[in-house]
């Protein structure tokens, strides 16, 4: 049996497959810093966890996975790498699992961890293998080893490892400037996207309201545009919101496929789902299947993820980049009665840097606005970033108010009738959950 080691397994993407190879026979066993609820799980399935990173840990194992994360200097990498054990990034092997199946793709700036997550939840009657970047709930995990032809997989851009991958199908949500620090340019990003699509054999989904779409398109046989704001191939129309839901009309090929609902908010959750809708209808998903199963569909845990829905209500939501930040919170006035506060804590001072025009104003939808400080993801602050400029520029409509700890948080809530919704990618969701377990014991 061959033994698959994992560096850093308590991550996302990490532990997803480490959870698939596990349930495909493989012994597997890795190391993390600190035991979390992906630790238990894991170990629930045989997984063997060092909580500590030592050369030890890695005699006898014939594969190594690390994540992006990890760096040479690691006594485990640096072990394998002395006595060729094979090493290989996450990217790679999931592009192992990925290519052996008919592997489906979602890839895009933003919006890929929802539109995988929805197209797995609603291709459940096929049985797929999925593979995504948040917890799902119609799994109630972020992976599983399922018995049907199709692997579904969130591609990520970050660090190009999405080319590793060649799908049967994709989908394309956006393509945005993020992750600078490793791309360089915004051109280099395009063309790793246009590389993308060229390596989809059949057929790729874009989202053509995307202003860089223009860039992808190519051979009418290899693409399918999806649109909410003009025709397209499928698109959304007759849009509206009715208790709380969005529910509008599909069209196909010119031809009413049907009414849609969909339960979570925002006009970029009726983008995401167009692509969902024709890939599981051509592969075999029944319309009404579709239909209830997308209605039913509560999002990835940390998109728009309500955590105390009472006279407070504690929203918790993975946002970081300034559109992913404008689409939750246009979508929040579409549906919340109350007024809003957004709770925001900033990733990377490199992304705050690269991306500081699109950052202003950002924030304006919102009622009030609280900014936290910077979690910097082992970056140093080399950037001159200054919170009290960043707090001026991303919200115009008001004041921004800096805090910097729950107690403080917890100050300015003090029970009121408002929506709170915590935004981020660092360590602001456990903030959101402290936040509501101390205001439940008040």
């Amino acid at each position: 049996m061959k033994k698959v080691f994992f560096i850093g397994i308590n991550g996302i993407g990490m532990s997803g497959l480490a959870k698939i190879m596990a349930k495909s026979g493989y012994c597997v066993s890795g190391s993390d810093q600190t035991k979390k609820d992906v630790s238990i799980e894991l170990e629930s399935l045989g997984v063997k966890i060092h909580y500590k990173h030592d050369a030890k840990n890695i005699e006898g194992i014939d594969l190594v996975v690390r994540s992006s994360a990890i760096k040479e200097g690691n006594p485990e990498y640096k072990y394998a790498t002395e006595n060729g054990i094979e090493v290989i990034k996450r990217g790679e092997l999931l592009a192992r699992l990925f290519n052996s199946k008919s592997g489906i793709a979602v890839a895009g700036t933003h919006g890929k961890t929802t539109t995988s997550s929805m197209l797995g939840a609603v291709m459940l009657p096929l049985d797929p293998s999925i593979v995504v970047g948040g917890i799902l709930p119609e799994i109630n995990s972020n992976a599983c080893c399922g018995t049907g032809e199709f692997l579904i997989a969130e591609a990520d851009e970050s660090d190009n490892s999405f080319l590793y991958l060649l799908p049967e199908y994709s989908i394309i949500t956006n393509i945005e400037a993020d992750h600078l620090e490793n791309h360089g340019s915004f051109e280099n990003i395009k063309k790793s996207f246009i590389q993308f699509y060229e390596q989809t054999k059949k057929l790729t989904l874009l989202n053509i309201d995307c202003l860089e779409s223009d860039n992808i398109l190519g051979s009418e046989d290899k693409i399918l545009t999806y649109s909410i704001e003009k025709k397209a191939g499928i698109y959304a129309d007759n849009i509206k919101i009715i208790d709380g839901k969005s529910v509008y009309d599909v069209i196909l090929d010119g031809k009413l496929l049907g009414e849609f609902r969909l339960s979570v908010p925002g006009s970029h959750n009726i983008s995401n789902s167009l692509g969902v809708i024709y890939l599981a209808y051509t592969l075999g998903v029944s319309l009404e299947e579709i239909k209830v199963r997308l209605e039913k569909f509560k999002g990835a845990k940390r998109r728009y993820d309500i955590l105390l829905d009472g006279d407070t209500r504690i929203i918790d939501d993975y946002a970081h980049h300034p559109t992913e930040i404008r689409a939750t919170l246009e979508g929040a006035k579409k549906i919340e009665t109350k007024k809003i506060t957004a709770i925001f804590q900033p990733h990377r001072y490199s992304r705050v840097k690269f991306l500081y025009e699109e950052f202003k104003g950002c924030f304006d939808l919102a009622d009030e606005v609280i900014l936290l400080p910077v979690y910097s993801a082992g970056e140093e602050d080399i950037y001159g970033i200054t919170l009290e400029k960043l707090a001026a520029d991303i919200y115009t409509s008001g004041d921004t108010k800096i805090l910097t700890t729950v107690e403080e948080i917890l100050e300015e809530i003090k029970g009121e009738d408002r929506t709170y919704i915590f935004m981020g990618a660092g360590t602001i969701s456990q903030m959101a959950y402290e936040v509501v377990e101390k205001l439940e014991v008040r």
